[in-house]
């Protein structure tokens, strides 16, 4: 079953207690229930996958100012029907940043987060549920842009509550000091 690797994954996470662990029960859920949880064509929501990508002295993250949503973010998006979603969240950072050479930092999930996306144009509200990976960026990479994006920088990670302060991305700064 195309959804094994990712149930895996998840069961052997261990989630923050609260919301993170709401969120990760929810997932694991939402993906028992939906064959096709892969997929962006499952209206109700789908499975995604970002990375969290530190400096290589973990002093800053690598976040990009999502065109769209008009909020800085980390890198990432849709599976696409991919299951492994490791490998998505390179790709998306890869292609959402030009970042290619990442070292990953702690093996299995960094993170569960579920979130609403709001309708735009004939796509309905529906939910991400991110699988969220950490990574080291290796030095000396050049950052470049695409479409989506309005801007990629690296920020201080003393500075990121400066530019999105939910608790979803707080979460991610915090767990930082346990790497």
């Amino acid at each position: 079953m195309k959804r094994n690797s990712l149930l895996s994954l998840l069961n052997s996470y261990q989630p923050e207690p609260g919301m993170e662990e709401e969120m990760w029960q929810d997932t694991i859920h939402f993906v028992n229930e939906n064959p096709d949880c892969f997929e962006r064509s499952l209206l109700k929501g789908h499975i995604t996958a970002s990375g969290w990508v530190l400096s290589a002295d973990k002093s800053a993250v690598l976040l990009m100012h999502h065109s769209k949503l008009d909020k800085w973010f980390q890198p990432g998006g849709h599976c696409d029907g991919d299951p492994a979603v490791e490998d998505v969240a390179r790709k998306e950072v890869w292609e959402e940043t030009g970042v290619e050479d990442l070292q990953l930092l702690k093996p299995g999930i960094y993170d569960v987060d579920v979130h609403l996306i709001p309708e735009r144009k004939e796509i309905p509200a529906h939910y991400h549920y991110d699988i969220r990976f950490v990574f080291a960026a290796g030095n000396d990479q050049s950052i470049t842009m695409n479409a989506e994006s309005k801007d990629v920088k690296w920020i201080p990670l003393t500075e990121v509550e400066n530019f999105h302060d939910s608790e979803s991305i707080m979460r991610m700064v915090r767990k930082v000091s346990a790497l």
